[in-house]
């Protein structure tokens, strides 16, 4: 395949779909907005840590490249570990014995993909150079190099447009044209990240292998592991809502007793906490919405297609996929583009839309739930189910996160489990016959 191809932008799923096209013969051009991120300092801020997990992997695996991701940039973690505000511990493990998702640092990552991608042999990453439109009919797509201040035009015999959350190529061309649905919501909450670092020795401050949830209803705190002993720790509150919120935090005095009051053992952990608190943005997050996500031989991949909330550890891993399944309709159908791209949309759509609906549901699992009893006695059941049946039930987050279900699928499923469970729990001395046959057969029974 001597042909030539434009992937906009060269973030995680660009980088890693240049690695798909040139093992396939393409000469690829990869145009990127930002300068080369390999050459600043990567600072923490607006990462998020990235869980990585079985769709992701199968994505690395299929090119090659799982090995050495998880060699030189993934840390285990095998379960959550919820806070308590009284710094009692509870852990509940995410899958069977042996299965995990694996933090990786977003810089780490991207900077690995663009070396994978340029080590590869025809892929040219050009940075500082922002799309300002592509013309459909020319396969013609318009860059603005930031360091001329010229307009530089490229045309090719295809273009992914994989530019995230607020594409350029979505904004400036697709939306212009008639009948393209889109939407955009931001939820009511902001991020901030916080960098825990190590003790003295290099030792992690906390469990490596878990990812730490501090739960307190309208507030959540996470921690992910990094390489170097510190945890990348992110802040999850409402911008205006209620008596704690990111705009009342105005002074360094009110983010001290926030953090003393609403989570007193990480507060003691954390040595420079009005340092990371003033040093990192308050950041936003949106979902995405749109449709069609192609037009000729252009096509929407990742972010810019499906931007969801982190809240469920599958934006990576969705966009990963995206690029599983776009390689084997291309194995499928050659390089009928047009064919290739509209099966492509037809099939991802529903799950972009699933896994938006299963993240802002998470959201509220972790935010709320996960430290609650009961909560975690349905889960204690729901493991049992899974192992004595595996054929007939398996949870909703292994389905997400240690699946190739759809996406959309597992959603569907899950809300049946869910209901079925929400009758289980309201039974009399639940917590006293939840290992009973009587419990099981019930369950089983709803299913059949």
């Amino acid at each position: 395949m001597e042909k030539q191809v434009i992937i906009v932008g060269a973030g995680l799923v660009g980088s890693l779909w240049a690695v798909y096209m040139s093992k396939k013969g393409c000469q690829v051009t990869v145009y990127e907005r930002r300068p080369d991120i390999r050459k600043a300092e990567i600072v923490a801020g607006k990462s998020i840590n990235l869980a990585l997990s079985d769709r992701g992997w199968k994505a690395l695996e299929t090119v090659g490249i799982a090995e050495e991701i998880k060699r030189d940039l993934a840390i285990p973690m095998t379960g959550r570990i919820m806070h308590g505000i009284d710094g009692e511990l509870t852990y509940q493990a995410y899958g069977k014995k042996g299965q995990a998702i694996y933090s990786v640092s977003r810089g780490g990552m991207n900077s690995k993909m663009m070396n994978l991608a340029e080590d590869s042999g025809n892929v040219k990453i050009i940075y500082d150079h922002c799309c300002t439109g592509v013309d459909f009919e020319k396969n013609e797509a318009t860059f603005y190099n930031a360091e001329t201040g010229q307009e530089v035009t490229a045309i090719a015999d295809v273009i992914f447009a994989c530019d995230g959350a607020f594409s350029a190529v979505r904004y400036e061309s697709m939306q212009k044209q008639p009948r393209f649905n889109y939407s955009q919501r931001f939820i009511e909450d902001g991020y901030k990240e916080l960098l825990l670092p190590p003790n003295d020795d290099g030792s992690y401050k906390l469990d490596k292998n878990a990812l730490h949830i501090w739960p307190r209803g309208r507030f959540m705190l996470i921690a992910l592991p990094n390489e170097d002993g510190s945890f990348t720790c992110t802040l999850f509150m409402p911008f205006s809502e209620g008596n704690y919120s990111f705009e009342n935090m105005k002074t360094d005095e009110q983010v001290i007793a926030f953090f003393k009051e609403v989570f007193p053992d990480f507060y003691e952990l954390m040595p420079n906490l009005i340092q990371n608190w003033n040093m990192h943005p308050l950041s936003a997050l949106a979902i995405v919405r749109c449709y069609p996500w192609s037009y000729n031989k252009t096509v929407l991949m990742g972010d810019a297609a499906h931007a969801t909330v982190p809240f469920y550890g599958q934006g990576m891993n969705c966009g990963f996929e995206d690029c599983f399944v776009m390689n084997e309709l291309i194995e499928k159908h050659g390089e009928d583009w047009k064919l290739v791209f509209e099966e492509f949309q037809k099939s991802r759509k529903p799950n972009g839309d699933a896994i938006q609906d299963l993240s802002i549901h998470n959201y509220h699992v972790m935010r709320d739930f996960v430290g609650d009893s009961k909560f975690l006695l349905q889960k204690k059941i729901e493991a049992r189910l899974s192992e004595k049946y595996p054929d007939k039930w398996m949870p909703l987050y292994s389905q997400v996160t240690f699946s190739s279900i759809p996406y959309k699928t597992a959603w569907e499923v899950g809300q049946k489990q869910e209901a079925i469970m929400k009758e289980i729990m309201n039974l009399s001395e639940i917590e006293a016959i939840w290992d009973s046959d009587e419990v099981e057969q019930k369950i089983i029974s709803k299913l059949e």
